[in-house]
């Protein structure tokens, strides 16, 4: 493997917190120069958000209350890996949930790391097209708001910073390059 000689040897690895969602080490590492470092890392089993896709080139998103940020946000349809989960079989599940939407086409557009200086998250992206509706499933604690946004005044926003989320930013972004809007 390629520039290798910047890798980082973990030395020590101690478990800080362990929680539902993630849990947390304080690691300490050996440098390229043979000096220490620390690191304190979040681990996660990962995620997968879906831009569902109409036929007149709309885009379904999920309108929801965010409470770290404390405020709503504009997302696409998402949501968190269980350990061991098909990336894929959990998208296509995330998509029924929030939207009540199937699809007959699923295309693969690849994977991010939404913070990799800290977090071992890997967020798996897809686009949904060929929809049908179906109902929507929402788990017990999510309430959110599915609204219909042209793919071109979603472009907009982005670029203007109405949309935040990165993972949706991003998908955005690829959809409209792929579809060449």
């Amino acid at each position: 493997m390629e520039n290798m000689h910047l890798a980082e040897k973990t030395l020590t690895s101690d478990v800080e917190f362990e929680g539902k969602i993630f849990t947390i080490t304080h690691d300490t590492v050996e440098l390229e120069n043979g000096s220490t470092a620390v690191r304190d890392v979040l681990l996660h089993h990962g995620g997968v958000c879906v831009i569902p896709v109409t036929e007149n080139n709309e885009i379904y998103m999920v309108k929801q209350f965010r409470y770290p940020f404390r405020t709503v946000t504009t997302e696409v349809p998402a949501g968190k890996l269980e350990k061991g989960e098909d990336h894929a079989e959990c998208g296509r599940r995330e998509l029924l949930e929030e939207t009540g939407c199937v699809c007959s086409e699923y295309i693969y557009l690849g994977e991010m790391y939404p913070t990799p200086a800290y977090n071992t998250e890997i967020t798996y992206m897809y686009m949904a097209r060929g929809l049908e509706f179906r109902k929507q499933d929402l788990d017990e604690d999510e309430f959110l708001d599915v609204v219909t946004v042209p793919l071109a005044k979603a472009v907009e926003m982005v670029m203007n910073g109405e949309i935040k989320d990165g993972k949706t930013q991003i998908v955005i972004l690829k959809a409209a390059r792929i579809l060449g809007i």
